[in-house]
């Protein structure tokens, strides 16, 4: 698969549509294209290295959940998350680690990830769904 992300047009905030062949995929997909709203992500040198385990309700609870996680720790160590070793993705937990680097200039701020419109669907190669971020 190619594609990893693309951004989609909202009204007031920051919307992304992702794909991924399994969950793992689909939520690493995800971060990247979150981490690519907030900086470039070729200009990281990925120094950072945080293990992440988390679990949720559901799976749409899950990746908001995931990516949240990874805007708490980028803010509190002042980087951004671009490459994820996904270690266990199931519907309603998660183990990960997650590496990145600090970041020279940030292209946007996101202040929080939405359930707006938030649906993971399984699709013939796999899954996809969008994401809205508050800015």
């Amino acid at each position: 698969m190619d594609r990893r992300f693309e951004e989609i047009e909202h009204t007031a905030d920051i919307a992304i549509r992702t794909w991924g062949r399994d969950l793992a995929e689909l939520f690493a997909n995800a971060a990247y294209g979150m981490a690519c709203q907030l900086a470039d992500p070729d200009g990281l040198s990925l120094t950072v290295e945080r293990p992440v385990q988390l679990e949720a309700f559901d799976v749409e609870t899950l990746l908001v959940t995931w990516l949240g996680e990874l805007l708490y720790l980028g803010e509190r160590d002042g980087c951004v998350f671009t490459a994820f070793d996904m270690l266990e993705v199931a519907p309603t937990r998660l183990r990960a680690v997650a590496r990145g680097g600090a970041v020279q200039e940030y292209r946007g701020h996101i202040k929080a990830v939405t359930f707006n419109e938030l649906e993971i669907r399984r699709t013939d190669t796999g899954y996809e769904t969008a994401i809205v971020f508050d800015v």
